[in-house]
């Protein structure tokens, strides 16, 4: 983590000069044809130099929101922007679907949707799946709670309709060999707790050992291993191994390592089945524990159109499903939220493809020059994913002149206050002054946002490494950062 000594700005970086000065010719040289020449502040070419970056490998786009641009280095350079792309997903949605957009998750039956005096409901219990980036845990609870309420007790058998999404599941080790983790969870028109599940390591001093539990409980999937219990001081969060073998629908999580019980409890998630299986088995256990029952079991289909609605959960808004989103770089909602957009513009059976489509559209409205881009899935994650500095600035700049600028801007993270920015300039004069969405892949460091200056004025920033020294761009963002924050 870089300290906000290295990153105040200019006033930081003048007593680094003499250091450099036996290499000032040759790097002078190198400025007057390169960075230097196209526009980089003075105050920001010691931070360069300590880089050693090659200007090929970067694009920087600086600009003082509707007013002049500072900075511009290879803006019309396509780049992989890793999580960055983020950015790009949550404002189409909040331009194309607006803010006060809700997903909606729905049973349905047939006839007047009323059970017999048994409790037993004649015919299949429809579930609508909408595609809800964020389904919890305890709202399919609560939405199971309504069929109980409505005197529903036994079901025969549950038609999942996921046909708002086309076919979106993905190989989800095909990125980098970690198909357990978060992170790379498959996207699902129904997704219940992200798909994954919680592995709580809890202390117990008196016997000396962990005790684990699996939230939520899950007849399919079990623990074997254990944790070492240890009395030393406990030297920050706990690293343990949880690995995943899959066997079906079903799953084994093997643990191992040692943890310090002055820790305290902890937890682990993992992505331990299928989105359709993470879900089926909530459904059991959940309707289980309400004592419902159910016969068949469950099979994909398309609700009728004349089907009876018989109870309903609408997430939360758009614009706060957002920041989840920006904040915090959730993969897999991202991927949702782009296959939601397609669907909305373009019809049922979101994919990518036609998610990125629908996308490109909203921003061609706005004037953004999106050539040379390529969207993918919507997250970031990935090695074919390209934006422009110069396209993603018109796109910032668009979403400031928007009446949806402040849904936008509160979705990013605020440097050194919270999200994935927190620890960056906690202690210098920018803490609280940008908000920012960071991105990161092997070869790949980028950051993108607002910055306002101690004028008041307000400033766009743009930076895209990428090659295998793309994480010496940090130190330099930071110092731009914090540059623009004194201005």
């Amino acid at each position: 983590m870089v300290s906000g000594a290295v990153t105040a700005g200019f006033a930081k970086w003048q007593g680094f000069r003499a250091v450099r000065a036996l290499a000032g010719a040759l790097a002078l040289a190198f400025l007057a044809g390169g960075a230097f020449g196209q526009g980089l502040p003075p105050e920001l070419q010691q931070a360069w130099r300590a880089t050693r970056l090659a200007e090929a490998d970067v694009s920087i786009v600086v600009q003082e929101l509707n007013g002049p641009r500072l900075v511009s280095i290879n803006a019309d350079q396509a780049r992989n922007p890793a999580s960055v792309m983020k950015m790009v997903t949550t404002w189409t949605a909040l331009s194309g679907l607006g803010p006060e957009y809700r997903w909606r998750t729905a049973f349905f039956a047939d006839g007047d949707g009323r059970p017999d005096t048994q409790g037993t409901l004649h015919g299949p219990l429809y579930l609508k799946a909408g595609g809800d980036p964020f389904l919890s845990v305890q709202e399919l609870w609560s939405l199971l709670r309504e069929l109980r309420l409505r005197g529903i007790k036994n079901l025969s058998e549950v038609v999942v309709d996921r046909s708002l999404f086309g076919r979106v599941a993905i190989d989800t080790g095909a990125f980098d060999n970690a198909p357990d983790r978060p992170y790379n969870a498959s996207p699902d028109a129904l997704m219940v707790g992200l798909g994954a599940v919680r592995l709580s390591f809890q202390p117990d001093p008196v016997a000396r050992k962990w005790v684990t539990v699996i939230d939520p409980p899950s007849r399919n999937i079990r623990v074997v291993g254990e944790v070492e219990w240890t009395d030393q001081v406990c030297p920050g969060s706990p690293r343990v191994g949880v690995v995943v073998v899959p066997a079906g629908s079903e799953a084994t999580l093997q643990v191992s390592g040692a943890a310090a019980g002055s820790c305290g409890e902890f937890s682990v998630y993992r992505v331990a089945l299928t989105q359709p299986a993470h879900f089926e088995t909530l459904f059991r256990s959940l309707w289980s524990e309400l004592g419902g029952t159910l016969g068949k079991g469950f099979r994909d289909g398309v609700t009728p159109s004349r089907a009876a609605l018989v109870a309903w959960h609408d997430s939360e808004t758009l614009s706060d499903t957002i920041r989840h989103v920006n904040k915090y770089s959730n993969n897999v909602m991202a991927r949702a939220l782009l296959l939601t957009l397609g669907a909305e513009q373009l019809g049922n059976g979101a994919t990518p493809q036609s998610g990125a489509q629908a996308a490109m559209a909203v921003l061609r409205e706005q004037g953004v020059d999106t050539r040379s881009w390529l969207i993918d899935n919507g997250a970031g994650l990935s090695r074919e994913a390209r934006l422009t500095a110069n396209g993603l600035a018109q796109m910032l700049t668009a979403a400031w002149n928007s009446p949806m600028m402040p849904e936008f801007m509160s979705s990013l993270a605020i440097v050194g206050v919270d999200g994935t920015v927190r620890r960056r300039l906690r202690s210098d004069e920018a803490r609280g002054r940008a908000h920012l969405k960071t991105g990161t892949l092997r070869d790949v460091r980028a950051v993108a946002g607002y910055v306002m200056g101690a004028s008041g004025k307000r400033y766009l920033m743009i930076s895209m490494a990428n090659g295998e020294r793309a994480t010496a761009i940090r130190p330099f963002d930071d110092a731009l950062i914090s540059w623009l924050s004194e201005r």
